[in-house]
């Protein structure tokens, strides 16, 4: 499939999420419904991860390019970083913690459910 092809599903899929969140006023980004929307139809085969693998690929590839406008954003607000630091530092170590141990709680649950 060609890549013109595979772009068209990705954003596609995204703006239907952006245009849910938009019609129903809801409280999920447009883009998680769009990622959610696309897990629902590759796990249902509905898409195939052949028809999207070269742009999954390219996307994941070039990924540190993405997270340039949000440095440049945290650049131009460095003033209001260093002023709640300690709050910043936190918040970061207690949300790593709990997502590491939830994470870890999920995982060993899947596994031993998978077992029986």
């Amino acid at each position: 499939m060609k890549l013109l092809e595979q772009t068209t599903i990705i954003f596609g899929i995204y703006f239907l999420g952006e245009l849910i969140s938009k019609v129903f006023h809801l409280p999920i980004p447009g883009n998680v419904l769009g990622m959610m929307i696309l897990l629902a139809c590759l796990y249902k085969g509905i898409i195939k991860v052949n028809r999207i693998k070269e742009i999954s690929n390219f996307l994941l590839d070039n990924l540190t390019f993405l997270f340039l406008p949000g440095g440049v954003a945290l650049i131009s607000i460095l003033s209001i970083l260093k002023e709640n630091l300690l709050p910043i530092v936190i918040i970061c170590v207690l949300s790593t913690v709990i997502i590491l141990i939830s994470t870890g709680a999920i995982v060993q649950f899947l596994i031993r459910r998978g077992a029986k």
